[in-house]
């Protein structure tokens, strides 16, 4: 038995009755229903599923399985009759409607005006998106499509739905070639649009409200274009209002300045950053030679170890590059040590003879960590299994005859 399919009869039904064909489990364990008619539409084209209720049981999802149209439940469907009560979600329903509609537009004024094709579609629950056949876009491209598809929707021309057959659509100057080998359920804007598709619609255009463009990037040789359309306008622009609102109060500037006021704030934490960083340097550089002038020799050659608290690795990086270029023949071991987990960096002057990466791969199973680097300067990192003074003894006793190059 073939389902009616009430959602091509009527878009705009909310509610709706039929009798259970049948109920199953799939092999993903999920309980479905079989309708004698439904306006639960399906997932196809690009467009998600409704969802809503049979008889007060949450519908999940709606699949065309094996010809059949499965309603996807939350749990069976208890009933003496046979007969269910259905209710469409119909906000979801309205919108996937509305983005839909504004698609079909939006491509045709591609078209039509740069005769650039749309080759996919996607409708996600926050976004819409489509693929052109195109390399790049400019802003002009944009802005005229932009404006073209906002043209048609005030207009508030219908849209129409036609069954036809293959011979008969061929007829009309159809946007893209037909994937059906039946007959073709037509969605037409007249002296604009022409199109085989099956989703919902709208009746007239002036329903989608409005287009906006969001976004656009490169997809190999295509470009992706993200978009909305209808309510979702009027939510990306209280959304937007939002944070503009709270960035006109952090930045204590009118709306109209926020731009340059962000922009001036960028370039004097560019400055302060760079003065930082200079501070940062000088300070690494006194500290490094504090740090020699306490070192003692091993083997011929200067060793420094220090174990550090709670200390960034990265500065201590910085730190044992600066001491070993300012002392050749020098050896460091620093070590960061914190609540749960240690860190250690090591660096060779120029003049020194120790293979630091074959000592390190001694060392890192001791705190179950890794690391990598070159005979002259390792880093890396693991958990706390000992103290970080102990840490730094077993790496500076590994540095025997045995690892020396």
């Amino acid at each position: 038995m073939v389902t009616e399919k009430l959602f091509y009869e009527d878009a705009y039904t909310k509610s709706f009755t039929a009798n259970i064909v049948k109920q199953g489990v799939d092999e993903e364990s999920r309980i479905f229903a079989v309708l004698s008619g439904t306006a639960f539409y399906p997932e196809g084209g690009g467009q998600p599923s409704d969802t809503g209720t049979l008889n007060g049981v949450r519908v999940m999802d709606v699949q065309t399985v094996d010809g059949e149209i499965r309603h996807y439940l939350e749990r069976g469907l208890e009933t003496t009759d046979g007969e269910v009560s259905g209710e469409i979600n119909w906000p979801r329903r309205y919108d996937y409607m509305q983005q839909h509609a504004g698609q079909h537009i939006l491509s045709a004024a591609f078209e039509e005006l740069f005769d650039i094709q749309t080759t996919s579609f996607h409708l996600g629950e926050e976004t819409v998106t489509i693929d052109l056949a195109a390399e790049t876009l400019t802003e002009e491209i944009l802005k005229q499509a932009e404006e073209k598809a906002n043209q048609i929707i005030l207009e508030n021309r219908p849209i129409e739905v036609k069954w036809v057959t293959l011979e008969e659509a061929s007829r009309y100057p159809l946007r893209k070639q037909l994937a059906v080998t039946g007959n073709v359920r037509l969605v037409i804007i007249p002296e604009f649009d022409y199109n085989g598709c099956g989703g919902t619609h709208p009746r007239v255009t002036g329903e989608v409200m409005a287009v906006k463009l969001l976004n656009w990037e490169r997809q190999r040789k295509q470009v992706r274009l993200e978009f909305v359309c209808g309510s979702r306008v009027l939510k990306q622009l209280g959304e937007k209002q939002t944070v503009i609102k709270e960035l006109s109060r952090l930045l204590n500037s009118p709306q109209g300045k926020i731009a340059e006021a962000a922009r001036q704030l960028l370039e004097e934490k560019k400055a302060l950053q760079s003065a930082l960083d200079e501070a940062q340097g000088q300070l690494l550089e006194c500290e490094a030679a504090a740090l020699l002038r306490e070192s003692e020799n091993k083997e011929g050659q200067k060793l420094l170890v220090q174990v550090f608290k709670d200390r960034p690795i990265q500065a201590l990086q910085k730190l044992a590059r600066i001491t070993v270029e300012k002392e050749r023949n020098a050896i460091v071991i620093f070590v960061s040590e914190s609540e749960n987990k240690l860190q250690i960096t090591a660096a060779g002057g120029n003049d020194t003879n120790v293979d630091l990466k074959k000592t390190a791969a001694a060392t890192f199973p001791l705190i179950e960590g890794k690391g990598g680097g070159n005979p002259r300067f390792i880093q890396g990192g693991g958990r706390r299994t000992m103290s970080g003074a102990e840490l730094a003894r077993s790496f500076a006793g590994g540095l025997t005859p045995g690892a020396l190059k």
